[in-house]
């Protein structure tokens, strides 16, 4: 086996080993995720997520899922990627206001019984913190998917909130692990509100 075909061996090796610990970390937070999510359904409000950088790829496809559809048909979801409206987002940092990216839009389209999800891979949090702080404002209930274990986002969080961390990933091996944990808050959503 060559060098390279090792390294790739390896990958795969560690991505195994941090999906099972993700696995035993988060198998309890994930049907209480859901059900905060459900709750809000029910409730007749809506889903916002929120990210930066390549986790909005993730808030993305949570949006997706649940407007479009997971493993079957049935009404769509309301949820909205704050992240997805590249002209809303550039406006607002055109006025130097990077920060309030996510706030200004939770401000704006949330209301109480919301539920807003964020996702944190590394790097600048700035802006989510503003939007957790502007949910709380508005009685939004929030739900935090993260790489790390203890950050400054963690400290935030009220009694009603809920937070599934991994094991103080990068992100690049956080990604995939982050994709299957929503996948699978998707997959509960779609069973509780519409059966198996």
């Amino acid at each position: 086996m060559s060098s390279t075909e090792e390294s790739v061996s390896q990958w795969f090796a560690n991505h195994m080993e941090h999906t099972a610990m993700a696995g035993s970390l988060s198998a309890p937070l994930i049907p209480a995720a859901a059900d905060m999510v459900v709750q809000t359904l029910l409730s007749d409000g809506k889903i916002l997520a929120c990210a930066n950088g390549s986790a909005n790829t993730l808030a993305q496809y949570f949006c997706t899922s649940l407007l479009g559809r997971l493993d079957q048909d049935r009404p769509g979801l309301p949820a909205v990627n704050l992240g997805a409206d590249a002209t809303t987002y550039s406006a607002i940092c055109r006025d130097n206001r990077f920060n309030e990216t996510f706030a200004r839009q939770v401000t704006a389209l949330g209301k109480p019984g919301d539920t807003l999800m964020v996702y944190v891979d590394d790097g600048h949090k700035a802006n989510l913190i503003q939007a957790i702080q502007a949910a709380h404002d508005r009685d939004i209930n929030v739900i935090v998917l993260s790489a790390r274990e203890k950050t400054d986002i963690s400290a935030l969080l009220q009694p009603q909130d809920l937070e599934i961390t991994l094991n103080d990933l990068d992100p690049v091996s956080a990604m995939p692990i982050m994709m299957l944990i929503t996948g699978a808050l998707c997959r509960l959503v779609e069973e509780n509100l519409f059966g198996g």
